[in-house]
């Protein structure tokens, strides 16, 4: 009998207590964070490092005289023909599958 009493004093104080006392509600509505994708680049670009122009001008330089020769040697073009004709080739195609015919 002392256990049964035990409990039930547990559990009435324990429901006096919720009922006394009074609920907490919050007084602003929550809002969603703010995403955008100024956001984003504006905190990658303020937490990536700076790389030094003396690094990044040599690989741009380079890059440039490359697609220079390749055009002036003619490679892109022979390039873009090859495509050409391998479509022509493959025939009708819808959403990457042939026609049939």
């Amino acid at each position: 009998m002392k256990y049964a009493k035990t409990v039930a004093v547990v559990a009435g104080s324990v429901a006096a207590l919720g009922a006394a006392t009074p609920a907490f509600a919050a007084t602003a509505t929550p809002t969603a964070p703010r995403i955008s994708l100024t956001t984003g680049v504006n905190e990658l670009t303020s937490t990536a490092p700076q790389i030094p122009d003396q690094v990044v001008n040599p690989v741009v330089g380079a890059v440039g005289q490359t697609s220079e020769a390749l055009h002036e040697d003619g490679t892109v073009g022979r390039s873009a023909d090859a495509v050409g004709e391998v479509a022509k080739a493959a025939g009708p195609l819808i959403g990457g599958l042939p026609v049939g015919g």
